[in-house]
């Protein structure tokens, strides 16, 4: 018995106006009376997997693929198209092998079909292999090559997919004023519906991708409030909403909306649990780096952990995580085996960013040194707003601990100004709290007092407990000789019959700098030699006294 006309038209027209629950039931219904064929499974399947029901939908989609295949009008071009559909899910599910399988398929089929839009669909594929191997020309000139062929079968999805490839190559290749060029030129049919849906979805999900590895604030987030309105204009779109919650997570956590951003992540935990692995894994790494910033470094560690078993590399944050539990030599060896293992330099520039500070706490100055370089050249490159104000942080921290503080003093200050121009509260905090550390360094002490106070209120406000490993320990409630807070640590570890090399060494100083805060000790403290000055510290509490 066929299945009733008027449920399938029904059924039809309902996918046809993306009402994904409607099509989804009508199918359902229409294949209960009867079977359905190859090309209503196939949109049953679609419906499903709009729905996130993926189990149903990898089931109706082999069905059709078994229909086109073995039916009585057997058709291998839309089932390669099929296949190619079902390897990408499996690959989201992170089920590699099942995925190899299915594209094989496809290259099976398509092996003997003479030139077709299909083969440009196939050679998209192994764009993203270049671009992850660091191999940009290639994938330049892939995109080209199926723009090209998408041109000559007059397919918009097709050669609106391969620019976007081919823009994002450029990005990461440092093209970035002409990548997002493309880009943008790219965007125009995508923004006017003319898409097939799961294709203009990936899409928003790649420019989404790309502004926040750029750092690019601004622009990922609108690009994430678009890709939320466009997910709107559906009765359902699971995976995409999904997506949008990781990205949207991410911008909340830099604006310091914990809460709000653990919310998001729970929902893509649930949400995408059967559906994309990878979408999971960056979900659990950015909790990760929620929970570290609050402070819950076993919670942090739990995350990590669960990041890195979805596929995702917890580095950087792990790294830091470490630093912050006092494995600093563990910390530095997983960045430099990171960095190692990048095949791409926009991902080098977290990684650079928290190396930076790792890399000074071992003591590793020249380290510290090519990692805000490193930093500076790609801000450079990349041109974003978010990467500048990392850099300026990081080349601040630098120059603080090679003893130049007037210099930390503007760079720090420009990284504090960008990061309150992206409204980033935490890292305005951390960059206030190097801050102070500078001017306590030029004896500015009422500046250095006026920015610790504004970091402690907002790390306060933001639920983070004051703990600032960089900044120096409190010293006596009075110091003598009127003795700024940074001379009175040089001072103290002087009295406890340290040469100025160690004591350079135990604060990351220059020795330059612990002589000349050495020269401003005795001149305040009116004696003119080192055991004099070792003295007033026992007499002031500044050092225990010597045994007799």
């Amino acid at each position: 018995m066929n299945a009733p006309a008027d449920i399938l038209e029904a059924a039809r027209a309902a996918h046809a106006g993306n009402r994904w629950a409607e099509a989804r039931d009508g199918f359902l219904r229409a294949r209960a009376a009867g079977p359905l064929s190859a090309d209503d499974m196939a949109a049953l399947a679609d419906a499903a997997w709009w729905e996130g029901a993926i189990e149903e939908s990898l089931s109706a989609y082999e069905e059709a693929y078994r229909l086109y295949v073995h039916g009585d009008d057997p058709r291998p071009r839309p089932a390669a198209m099929l296949a190619m559909d079902i390897a990408f899910s499996w690959f989201l599910r992170g089920e590699e092998a099942m995925g190899s399988g299915w594209m094989a398929r496809a290259q099976r089929l398509l092996a003997d079909e003479p030139s077709c839009v299909e083969h440009g669909y196939l050679a998209s594929m192994a764009i993203d292999a270049a671009i992850a191997e660091g191999a940009f020309d290639t994938a330049i000139d892939l995109a080209r090559e199926i723009q090209s062929q998408a041109a000559r079968f007059g397919d918009e999805t097709l050669l609106t997919f391969a620019m976007v490839s081919e823009g994002i190559a450029m990005i990461r290749k440092g093209d970035v004023g002409e990548g997002l060029a493309v880009l943008d030129e790219a965007m125009l049919p995508v923004v006017a519906g003319r898409l097939r849906p799961a294709y203009a979805g990936n899409i928003y999900c790649q420019l989404m991708s790309i502004c926040t590895d750029l750092a690019d604030l601004r622009r990922a987030q609108q690009w994430t409030d678009a890709t939320t309105r466009w997910c709107q204009g559906f009765s359902n779109a699971v995976m995409f909403i999904g997506i949008c919650r990781v990205h949207r997570a991410q911008l909340l956590q830099v604006r310091g909306r914990w809460s709000d951003a653990e919310v998001e992540i729970q929902r893509v935990c649930e949400e995408l649990a059967a559906m994309n692995v990878v979408a999971v894994g960056l979900a659990r790494y950015e909790l990760g780096e929620v929970r570290r910033l609050r402070g819950d470094l076993a919670g942090a560690a739990e995350a990590y952990a669960d990041a890195h078993r979805h596929g995702r590399d917890p580095q950087p944050g792990l790294a830091l995580l470490w630093l912050a539990q006092g494995q600093h030599d563990a910390a530095l060896e997983a960045l430099l085996a990171a960095e190692s293992s990048a095949t791409d330099r926009l991902a080098k520039t977290r990684i650079w960013e928290a190396m930076v500070e790792v890399a000074l706490a071992v003591g590793d100055l020249a380290t510290a040194r090519r990692a805000s370089d490193e930093l500076q050249a790609a801000g450079a490159t990349y041109a974003s707003s978010g990467l500048a104000a990392a850099a300026a942080l990081a080349r601040g921290i630098v120059e603080l601990a090679e003893g130049d503080a007037a210099a930390a003093v503007v760079s720090l200050q420009s990284a504090r100004q960008r990061w309150q121009d992206l409204d980033a509260p935490y890292r305005v905090a951390h960059a206030r709290r190097h801050l102070a550390r500078a001017h306590d360094a030029l004896g500015n002490e009422h500046t250095a007092g006026l920015e610790r106070e504004a970091a402690a209120a907002a790390l306060a406000g933001l639920g983070v407990a004051e703990s600032d490993p960089a900044a120096a320990p409190p010293p006596a409630p009075e110091l003598p000789g009127g003795l700024t807070r940074r001379e009175a640590e040089v001072l103290a570890l002087v009295a406890r019959g340290l040469t100025n090399r160690d004591v350079a060494a135990a604060l990351v100083l220059s020795e330059k700098t612990v002589a000349r805060h050495l020269a401003n000790i005795y001149t305040k403290l009116g004696v003119s030699s080192r055991t004099a000055a070792a003295a007033v510290a026992h007499d002031h509490g500044l050092a225990p006294r010597p045994p007799a």
